[in-house]
């Protein structure tokens, strides 16, 4: 049931996204980049920066609605009346208030035996902060306190958007080259075998790049991993931010969701670096991350 739900999503997203994306290049006259006389370098350009970024922010704007949808975030109700409840939400508005952020998250909790927790949104004052009940069971508050920071930090650093915008970036390089380079193979073969090579050299090309482009992009992921562990010892505390690692550290071996939801994975504040080459992994080491912030000053 869960899977057919995440494949229903996953097709609905993509027929939305390739539906708008094609009525905006209708509007703006993108003609066909490829014609008789060459290649049209503007139309080009602007076909793989509107395919590039649109999609990275359609999917920006839905994260919240996917992110419950894929996890079975239920939300809670900042009135709620049961006490583990309300003490999550609270913690996670004075963390926020903390953080300058003018209107509070939405708070949330998912059914998964992983001690993991993630924010995401399209907005700082729309985002969504939604915990694992493995983790509301397995850490203490202090260590829990450590984990909103963390996520809360991830908000008001405007990482949702950063990152999106890293991705559209990526997209539509790999997208140009993939086609400039295609056009120019293209072009040393017949003229009836021009079109099947174009279509396969930008197939291939899209993968190689496409790959690249998930090294450039894991790289900065990790990077705010960094940057939201110093937010959040700012916020928590230094000794709350790295008790909440330690914790985390211990409990790598539950098992993870990560493998069916790869675009909530890469939002959590835990992974694996070590099940893929750490040039892809969008987490650093945890042993890196606690060293990092012991050192800080």
């Amino acid at each position: 049931m869960k899977m057919a739900k995440r494949v229903l999503l996953f097709i609905a997203t993509n027929i939305l996204i390739i539906g708008t994306i094609s009525i905006v290049l209708n509007l703006l006259g993108v003609r066909p980049y490829l014609s008789a006389n060459g290649i049209d370098y503007q139309s080009l350009m602007i076909f793989c920066l509107v395919w590039g970024f649109g999609g990275a922010f359609i999917s920006l704007a839905l994260s919240r609605v996917m992110a419950k949808w894929m996890m079975g975030v239920k939300v809670i109700d900042p009135q709620t009346t049961s006490p583990e409840l309300s003490s999550l939400v609270r913690k996670v508005h004075n963390l926020a208030r903390q953080a300058g952020i003018e209107k509070m998250p939405e708070v949330g909790y998912y059914e998964a035996a992983e001690l993991n927790a993630f924010a995401t949104g399209p907005t700082k004052n729309r985002s969504l902060v939604a915990v694992s009940t493995g983790l509301m069971r397995g850490m203490n508050e202090a260590e829990l306190e450590g984990v909103l920071a963390h996520e809360v930090a991830h908000i008001a650093n405007g990482d949702m958007v950063t990152m999106t915008l890293i991705q559209g970036v990526v997209n539509a390089f790999v997208m140009f080259l993939a086609r400039i380079i295609a056009f120019f193979a293209s072009q040393l073969v017949a003229e009836d075998k021009r079109n099947i090579v174009h279509f396969v050299v930008v197939l291939l090309c899209e993968i190689l790049l496409g790959i690249l482009g998930m090294i450039v992009v894991a790289s900065f992921s990790r990077w705010r991993e960094y940057r939201a562990d110093n937010g959040g010892a700012s916020l928590a505390s230094k000794a709350k931010m790295i008790a909440a690692l330690e914790r985390l550290k211990l409990n790598m071996n539950l098992p993870q969701e990560e493998e069916a939801q790869p675009a909530i994975a890469s939002l959590k504040i835990s992974g694996k670096p070590g099940r893929f080459l750490k040039l892809f992994s969008t987490h650093p080491d945890l042993n890196d991350r606690i060293q990092r912030l012991k050192m800080a000053g």
